[in-house]
């Protein structure tokens, strides 16, 4: 099974969409709101967001801490997940 990190805002449509996406395809996945974070916890949170993501966009769907999808992407989503 893999290990799924999606680094994520509350109010974001997109997020919501990858998070929608991951459950309808039965994974188990922790999501970090990085916009419901604050002081050194957000600083922390997006400093390792910037490691998989130098843009700090949102989502970011870290897959096993090495594969990394940005935005809603289904189909890429869906690649990396079934491999």
């Amino acid at each position: 099974m893999f290990e799924l990190k999606l680094f994520a805002l509350s109010t974001c449509i997109w997020c919501r969409k990858t998070e929608k996406h991951l459950t309808e395809m039965g994974f188990k996945y922790e999501v970090v709101y990085v916009d419901n974070l604050s002081g050194a916890e957000r600083e922390k949170a997006m400093q390792e967001l910037e490691k998989f993501n130098p843009n700090r966009s949102f989502p970011t769907l870290v897959i096993d801490g090495q594969k990394v999808v940005v935005g809603f992407k289904p189909e890429e989503i869906r690649g990396a997940l079934m491999h």
